[in-house]
């Protein structure tokens, strides 16, 4: 007797070809029939009109510590995804030395989230163990970031690595990817990833090459600098010899609006050439980071509390207001060309300053009587420099443009936002890309769609044998209405749950039933297929 059967649905298996009617059926945590199943079943869910497909792979987040706190995922899992990748941008909860703790949490806080527990784990398979602990209710996956090795090695110093220190980079790289890491992400526009150069960072790939493992990049700039930025990172894949994946492909700030199909054109021509690289993408014309990163990178440097104190010294502060009031050749401003009033400010720690969030940094300057710059200044030594913000500096053409591309993946990008008004890709990135991009816009097929989020990630980040409904492959399953799934989450009323998906299959137990959490928390560990095992729990 089978556990599960799935019957009467428009079966889109993850190729991308044509959806089929037909059944799925699963038992022992694997799909075992697809198509026609005759057999008997403890659980037999007629979702008669509803499509089957695999359940989404969410291939660049940042729920690194979410998934710890809020181990159920319902904000995940109303979204149909079932696995989640985290580490990204060089941003990640290890290796974690208690001497650097502070450094490391500031770091990787406007984005992670904070925690009110101490964590207890130093290597990243100590804390992927302890992800294993919570017993999560979706799949989760890693990269070894390159932040935290830069800061558990060098902290915050703005030179090159000696070569004592990039062995002990190389070295913990080394061991995060024999404990099951997918590769190594770098974040090029946050220091101390910033602080890098290209050579020292094809040196450190060179470790990824032995393992297969993957290098995903968000390249040192988004805006002006996008073309250098691509050329920069196919330039240190191409010197170690590994795969390229890039992260959030856009082109921000009003001037590179245009240039999305510049950098496509580049990833082409490095294929050509025969290199394996690839992007993501997600369907939101607005992005979210931290308030910090509209600085010029000089103020970044020794981290946060060094930030705060440059802030406090009025010729710096001068300086500070100069450079943001105009374009700069290296670095990206993109505040100078998208404005003040695109920059909104999403999470902020003190209730003094709370009635702030879902105002823009114009508004609240003005409100004020301060420049904009002197009230960002002002904001960040108030609430201990974190805050989030979401960041309109993209073209709508530019976004449906990298969606479209054969190469590109989806993914949610998504913050951990505990107070505050996130970033509506939080709650709703996935049922997005079905309700504006293949119902409104039809800039994709349902059948492209359900593949950029299922087989294509898995592939890319090698996840094993999920992402297809195929006998033997992991029973991880979203059941969706395709003519009513969409997302509600918006910028005003971001924590909101999509509609249009009825049931979620994780590891062969019902997650989401009708829509309603059923508590089960069956997710596991997967670690990257050289490794070739996934830690059960």
């Amino acid at each position: 007797m089978l556990d599960i059967i799935l019957k009467n649905g428009k079966i889109v298996d993850g190729t991308g070809n044509p959806w089929f009617a037909g059944n799925v059926g699963i038992k022992d945590g694997r799909i075992v029939a697809v198509g026609r199943v005759d057999q008997e079943a403890g659980q037999i869910v007629d979702v008669r009109g509803q499509v089957i497909a695999p359940g989404f792979i969410d291939g660049h987040c940042h729920s690194d510590l979410m998934i710890i706190d809020h181990p159920l995922s319902e904000i995940k899992l109303q979204q149909g995804v079932t696995t989640e990748v985290v580490g990204n941008c060089g941003l990640a909860p290890a290796p974690f030395l208690k001497e650097k703790a502070g450094l490391l949490q500031s770091y990787v806080e406007p984005v992670l989230g904070s925690t009110t527990w101490e964590w207890p784990w130093e290597t990243v398979e100590q804390y992927m163990a302890y992800v294993g602990k919570s017993n999560p209710a979706e799949n989760v996956a890693t990269y070894v970031a390159h932040g935290a090795l830069r800061i558990a090695v060098m902290g915050f110093d703005n030179r090159p690595a000696t070569s004592e220190e990039l062995n002990r980079m190389k070295s913990m790289l080394e061991e995060g990817l024999k404990a099951g890491a997918i590769g190594l992400s770098i974040g090029l526009l946050y220091a101390p990833g910033s602080y890098t150069s290209r050579e020292e960072l094809a040196e450190l790939c060179t470790v990824l090459s032995k393992y297969d493992g993957l290098l995903s990049t968000h390249i040192r700039g988004e805006g002006n600098n996008l073309l250098p930025s691509i050329k920069e990172v196919i330039w240190i894949a191409e010197k170690a010899g590994i795969s390229l994946h890039v992260s959030h492909l856009k082109a921000a700030g009003r001037r590179n609006w245009g240039k999305a199909l510049e950098a496509l054109e580049l990833i082409e021509e490095a294929r050509a050439r025969g290199m394996d690289v690839t992007c993501d993408v997600y369907p939101y014309s607005a992005g979210s980071t931290s308030l910090t990163t509209v600085l010029p990178p000089w103020t970044l440097e020794g981290g946060i509390d060094a930030t705060l104190t440059r802030f406090r010294d009025p010729r710096l502060r001068d300086r500070i207001r100069e450079e943001l009031g105009r374009e700069q050749d290296d670095w990206d401003n993109l505040v100078h060309s998208t404005g003040w009033n695109s920059v909104y400010v999403s999470s902020l720690q003190t209730d003094a300053n709370r009635p702030l969030e879902g105002r823009t940094i114009a508004e609240i300057s003005e409100a004020r009587g301060q420049h904009p710059v002197d009230c960002v200044m002002d904001l960040l030594l108030e609430e201990d420099g974190k805050i989030s913000i979401v960041y309109f500096h993209m073209s709508d053409d530019d976004v449906k443009q990298v969606i479209a591309w054969e190469k590109s993946l989806i993914a949610s990008d998504s913050l951990h936002c505990e107070t505050g008004k996130p970033h509506p890709r939080l709650y709703g990135a996935f049922p997005r890309i079905f309700a504006k991009y293949v119902r409104e816009d039809r800039v994709l097929s349902l059948e492209q769609a359900v593949r950029k989020m299922t087989s294509f990630p898995v592939q890319r980040f090698k996840l094993g044998k999920r992402g297809l409904l195929v006998p033997g492959y992991a029973a991880d399953v979203v059941v969706f209405d395709p003519e009513t799934i969409a997302d509600l989450a918006t910028y005003e009323e971001p924590r909101q749950y999509p509609v249009g998906i009825s049931h979620v299959i994780v590891g062969g137990a019902m997650a989401l039933e009708h829509g309603n959490h059923t508590q089960a928390r069956n997710g596991r560990w997967i670690s990257a297929s050289h490794c070739l095992h996934e830690h059960h729990q």
